[in-house]
């Protein structure tokens, strides 16, 4: 099984040469990327963490790096001293880690998965621990890393009900990797029966919460948010919309209401985060259709009258949201699953999802519960919803006042998980010291 895995594996990557030479060509910055991936990472970095007993977080991309974030500064408070290096797999992943994780000793791009390439990355690196966040298993590293005697963690772990269907295709692969892993630092009750429903033992297995409701690289003072406005140009311009991380076929939805709220409130105003930034033209085009006046972000000039802006940077959002009078989550109005609403909740903001939130079930139930978030299902109820909070402000505060109470109840998720890496630890080191003493 794994001799199939590493044929499929390397006919991928040579079928995706001519899509790399591509991009090489085309995208600044993939070059770095490509050469990271392919195991030939910066000098600086390997002087930084190499030998150095680093604990190395992988984090794929964006949603898990904002995850990483409040575990890197409880490493950091814990185990002072600590040389943490951080690999992602995508640029906006790598971007935001750059943003939001100063504390780390080096970024890097994680390496592709092909034979003996993990083995060699690992022996440059040497880390003392290897934590995985939230769902990243790899067959070739994990097998590089049981082979180096290199401990394995899960930490913020989460299991998709997709997840769960695709992992069980791996057989052999899967419970190998399983078995590689020390401990299983789940989200929720749920994920921990998902990954014990998979093959990990039980014995293995912790709830430690979620991460992200101790995020803080969103914190913004009240001088920070009038700059905010300000960048924005919205000065003279309320209530504001924002709409994050929206998905092709949710936007229509959202201009629609923008329309129908401006006969109410004449300078409303909106931001628009696309989850894929490439289709920014696309809703700058749409936006022009329904009568809007947008801009870029990265294009906005400090006087132009508009009321709608299309975020097309990365590592905004996040604070953004704090501008919101009303916020809308994307992926959830098309089936996607939905998207990361711990972010606008710790702004204290009033939230509005769509029917299609299977990727954060438990949070979302949550909030839902608790009066913080609104699910809407149509055009109507979109207008509706956006309407009523917007006019009701009383309907309003009760949403943020519940937001902010399950954000600060439901902290302590990254101090959890940072007992569990201690303890990981120190059996390490007590092992060690056993080996050592033994003829």
């Amino acid at each position: 099984m794994h001799f199939l895995y590493n044929l499929l594996v390397v006919l991928l990557v040579v079928m995706a040469m001519p899509v790399f030479a591509y991009r090489f060509i085309r995208e600044t910055g993939f070059g770095e990327r490509l050469k990271q991936s392919f195991g030939f990472l910066p000098s600086e970095t390997i002087r930084k963490v190499a030998f150095k007993d680093a604990i190395w977080l992988h984090a794929a991309s964006v949603g898990e790096i904002v995850a990483t974030s409040p575990i890197v500064k409880e490493i950091k408070k814990q185990i002072p001293g600590s040389v943490i290096v951080i690999s992602v797999v995508t640029a906006s992943g790598y971007d935001m880690a750059k943003r939001i994780i100063p504390e780390a000793d080096g970024i890097m791009y994680f390496p592709l998965d092909l034979p003996l390439l993990s083995t060699r990355v690992i022996r440059r690196i040497k880390p003392r621990i290897f934590m995985l966040v939230e769902t990243e298993l790899w067959p070739n590293f994990l097998k590089a890393a049981r082979q180096a005697d290199i401990p394995v963690m899960m930490v913020n772990g989460r299991i998709s009900d997709k997840s769960v269907k695709r992992y069980r295709y791996l057989g052999r692969i899967l419970q190998d990797m399983l078995g590689t892993l020390s401990r299983f630092c789940m989200q929720s009750p749920i994920d921990a029966q998902y990954i014990v429903g998979l093959g990990a033992d039980p014995g293995r297995v912790t709830v430690t919460g979620n991460t992200k409701y101790d995020q803080t690289y969103t914190d913004v003072t009240a001088e920070e948010k009038k700059n905010i406005i300000n960048q924005y140009g919205f000065i003279d311009q309320g209530p504001v919309i924002v709409a994050g991380s929206t998905h092709k076929g949710e936007e229509e939805y959202l201009f629609t209401a923008f329309v129908h709220i401006q006969k109410t409130f004449p300078n409303i105003a909106m931001v628009i985060a696309p989850r894929d930034i490439l289709r920014t033209d696309e809703l700058i085009a749409m936006a022009t259709a329904n009568g809007c006046r947008a801009v870029k972000r990265s294009k906005l000039p400090q006087e132009q009258q508009h009321n709608v802006v299309i975020l097309d940077t990365i590592g905004e959002l996040g604070r953004v949201y704090s501008i919101g009078d009303v916020i809308y989550v994307g992926g959830s109005m098309v089936p996607h699953g939905g998207h990361n609403i711990l972010e606008p909740a710790a702004h204290g903001k009033p939230i509005i999802v769509g029917p299609h939130m299977f990727n954060f079930k438990e949070i979302y139930a949550l909030l839902s519960q608790r009066g913080a978030c609104l699910t809407v299902t149509d055009q109507e109820s979109v207008n509706a919803v956006m309407t009523d909070l917007l006019t009701n402000q009383d309907a309003a505060a009760t949403m943020s006042r519940n937001s902010r109470a399950i954000i600060d109840e439901n902290r302590g998720a990254a101090e959890k998980n940072i007992l569990e890496l201690q303890d990981l630890l120190k059996k390490q080191q007590q092992k060690a010291e056993t080996n050592y003493a033994s003829p």
